[in-house]
């Protein structure tokens, strides 16, 4: 049995929801420009024992969304339980160590280290350490999570 051209535009529909969905909390997004940051000038976020800076979030020339930040993560800490979303992330370890899970599978990182969660993987960051803080970079790749 062949679908018609009514189920084919059926099964389409979800996707374009999604997409126009996504396109729609992007529009409030900057379109980034050229720019260089000195560290001591980004933004803090204090949560707790953890400390956030904010490098930049909006769209590329394409449209296509981007957002950095730093994280210093205190002895023993995580930012939040392990999630999933649909935007993709990257950590890049600068100082310390993280224990890096993702889809149950985790690994430990040190500085140099990277690791990248997939679209929708069930992912979290913890620091392994009890006297060392952790630092890491995040750039998250995609649609508003």
């Amino acid at each position: 049995m062949h679908p018609t051209r009514r189920d084919q535009f059926t099964l389409l529909l979800p996707a374009l929801a999604a997409i126009t969905a996504s396109r729609a909390q992007s529009a409030d997004l900057p379109t980034l420009k050229s720019v260089a940051h000195r560290f001591d000038d980004l933004p803090s976020r204090p949560s707790g024992k953890n400390i956030s800076h904010a490098i930049f979030d909006g769209l590329t020339h394409s449209g296509f969304r981007i957002e950095a930040h730093e994280t210093e993560l205190a002895p023993g800490g995580e930012p939040h339980p392990p999630h999933h979303h649909s935007n993709e992330e990257m950590f890049m370890i600068v100082d310390g160590a993280l224990d890096f899970t993702v889809n149950g599978t985790t690994t430990r990182l040190g500085p140099g280290g990277l690791g990248f969660a997939g679209s929708n993987d069930e992912h979290g960051v913890r620091n392994p350490s009890t006297d060392t803080k952790a630092r890491y970079f995040v750039v998250a790749f995609g649609p508003v999570a």
